[in-house]
């Protein structure tokens, strides 16, 4: 490694030492061990240090300073996306120091969209399709969340139902995108933590990744939740971009996955459209017809609307997040509203909260709620655009372009 560390060296360098101050920031890293090995053996750098670091490295990345020696590496869209990666960076560094940032702005800096509360007008109405559609009677609430639980998975059947899942998503994934070969994923059950799923990406890819067992895993949501984490979600997008990206041209900037930046909106935006790309919108026969076969509950008939409706909801996690950061409300007054609003049983109104004011992933709401909108219109049902997804750099506002 040259005595003056390159841009994209600093970058790495500069993300690896937030995570000194942020657990969980550095989701991946398998870039140079001796930065790693740095990082890990200095004691952590005053965060008013990195947020002047990051400042330096935007105006060098501005001024046109090389990026480094990858053959080809001089490219003006790598150059972008690494300047967003550094704002959101920044922006973290900033608010460690003590500088106030407002919430929409903190946002914005660090996932590239600016946040607006939902309606809750689009609640009512979701409210009243819900009401429509689900069986018994009594309050809407009740009802739904009674109709929800009669959909856990027996613990002893659940690493059966997601591996049955995960082999059919893998074979569709390998045909309409495409995977490196020598993938490996490996799945664990594990608890007391603030998801409900999680992917750990280890280089040479390789991901493990882990399904929460804190409350009851429902198979509504499994098939969702594998594809998220694997196929044709997080693991895949991590080993096309570690062949093509890292290994192909040499752009070791993608050996760092960091929470806090860009590149998670696009991330879990496309984790979240991964199933309907592979098996359509109306997916709840395909999930229907696993579950049959492993004898787990599923009500398909019911589930696709109380998916629709369910989409719009999510929107009340958006509107949760404003009321503690912006708002500065009590997060037992917000989660009330959140059970109330996103019609959840008090337990997964209070999971949900935990996570908005956990300070990792306090603004990371976003990146479902508007991650998933900008990808679907990104891609426009056209398979490809989901492969540029999981193969190019690209930032928030690239996904503002329409398929032609």
């Amino acid at each position: 490694m040259a005595d003056e560390p390159t841009v994209v060296e600093r970058y790495l360098t500069l993300g690896l030492a937030l995570g000194r101050h942020v657990d969980g920031l550095v989701d991946a890293y398998y870039g140079p061990p001796e930065l790693a090995a740095r990082a890990a053996d200095r004691s952590p750098r005053p965060p008013a240090e990195l947020a002047g670091e990051a400042r330096r490295l935007l105006a060098d990345l501005y001024a046109g300073v090389p990026l480094d020696d990858a053959p080809g590496g001089e490219n003006d869209t790598r150059r972008r996306w690494l300047a967003a990666q550094v704002t959101g960076l920044a922006t973290t560094a900033r608010r460690l120091a003590g500088e106030p940032v407002a919430y929409a702005d903190e946002v914005e800096a660090c996932y590239g969209v600016r946040p607006e509360p939902v309606p809750e007008d689009a609640f009512a109405d979701a409210h009243r399709r819900l009401d429509e559609v689900l069986p018994g009677s009594g309050a809407l609430a009740d009802r739904l969340v009674s109709w929800r639980e009669a959909h856990a998975v027996a613990p002893e059947r659940l690493l059966g139902a997601v591996n049955s899942l995960s082999d059919d998503l893998r074979e569709r994934t390998k045909t309409l995108i495409g995977l490196p070969e020598g993938e490996q994923v490996h799945f664990e059950l594990v608890h007391d933590q603030p998801w409900s799923g999680f992917n750990w990406y280890h280089g040479d890819l390789r991901s493990t990744v882990a399904v929460n067992t804190d409350l009851p895993v429902l198979s509504l949501g499994l098939p969702h939740l594998v594809a998220h984490e694997v196929y044709p979600g997080h693991h895949t997008e991590h080993t096309r971009k570690e062949v093509g990206l890292v290994r192909g041209r040499r752009w070791v900037e993608e050996t760092i996955f960091l929470v806090g930046t860009p590149q998670c909106l696009v991330a879990e935006g496309l984790a979240d459209l991964g199933l309907e790309v592979l098996v359509g919108r109306d997916h709840q026969r395909f999930a229907a017809e696993h579950f049959a076969a492993l004898g787990i509950r599923y009500d398909a008939d019911v589930a696709g609307q109380v998916a629709e409706a369910g989409e719009v909801l999510a929107g009340a996690r958006a509107n949760a997040a404003f009321r503690l950061h912006a708002d500065g409300a009590d997060p037992v007054t917000v989660t009330d509203e959140l059970a109330r609003w996103a019609l959840l049983a008090p337990q997964r109104a209070a999971k949900a909260v935990e996570f908005l004011v956990h300070p990792t992933w306090r603004a990371y709401v976003t990146c479902y709620v508007d991650g998933l909108r900008l990808c679907r219109s990104f891609v426009g049902g056209e398979p490809s655009r989901f492969v540029r997804l999981v193969t190019d750099q690209l930032v928030p506002a690239d996904l503002q372009t329409a398929p032609r």
